[in-house]
């Protein structure tokens, strides 16, 4: 089966003006994503889907490929929509898989993507993808900004929820998952996933994933064996982050040849 990766870049931050385009040690923000996961092993194209020609101009100068899609999509997903509508259009590129890969995460492994590419590949009735790390640091725990997952004994997502779960009533020692927002998704099912409407768990939480299990959907939950989640999963969305970016390039001793 071909597969495509589509990192979705927009201009617009309102914690980061021009976050794509940021620099962390002499390349940008977007060139990072794109040149990690140029070394995915089960990736045929990869593609940046941006509403903005600077970014375009930023991926050309290093051979990759960008597309210029809508500025007033509502998420990521429709950007990866589009994008892909584009490429089939315009450049007969007609993948059966699509990974979405965050734009704002420089470090991101290529292994991160490859696990939930394999995963699609081996079960056809997979709709969808994604990936957890167990969390480490029980302080994580309580931070919204650090989503937690649970899953059935089929490895299927249960739930999302910027709150903790499970709760740890009876302290039995059962892992605590962080999401990692990477997606797979099959391309009949992302075409279906364009098309839903918004749900009240979804908007409730504001978390998109929440959209397609509210919708009846399955989605398959990888636990990533990448190690170090405090660098491969780490994201961009603030200057201070910028800062803690270069640090930890500094503190693993690649900040000259990552």
């Amino acid at each position: 089966m071909s597969v495509l990766g589509v990192i979705p870049s927009r201009y617009g931050s309102t914690r980061l003006p021009g976050k794509p385009l940021a620099p962390i040690r002499g390349k940008s923000l977007i060139r990072r994503v794109y040149e990690q996961a140029g070394k995915c092993r089960t990736l045929d194209w990869l593609c940046v889907a941006t509403d903005d020609s600077r970014i375009v101009e930023e991926i050309g100068k290093i051979g990759g490929r960008a597309v210029l899609t809508s500025p007033h999509h509502p998420s990521g997903t429709d950007r990866i929509a589009e994008a892909v509508e584009i490429l089939e259009t315009q450049q007969q590129i007609h993948p059966e898989i699509v990974i979405n890969i965050q734009g704002d995460m420089p470090f991101v492994h290529p292994d991160m993507i490859d696990e939930i590419v394999t995963v699609l590949l081996e079960d056809p009735s997979i709709p969808m993808g994604t990936s957890v790390y167990r969390i480490q640091n029980p302080e994580d725990y309580h931070n919204p900004s650090i989503v937690k997952t649970v899953m059935d004994l089929q490895g299927f997502a249960l739930y999302f929820s910027r709150s903790l779960i499970p709760y740890p009533r009876m302290k039995t020692g059962i892992p605590i998952y962080d999401h990692i927002g990477i997606y797979g998704y099959r391309r009949d099912f992302l075409r279906t996933l364009a098309s839903l409407s918004p749900t009240p768990l979804e908007q409730e939480e504001s978390l998109e994933q929440l959209r397609v299990l509210e919708h009846g959907y399955k989605i398959k939950v990888v636990k990533t064996s990448v190690q170090d989640s405090t660098f491969t999963g780490f994201a961009v969305d603030t200057p201070d982050d910028l800062l803690q970016a270069e640090a930890l390039l500094q503190e693993r001793g690649i900040a000259e040849t990552f």
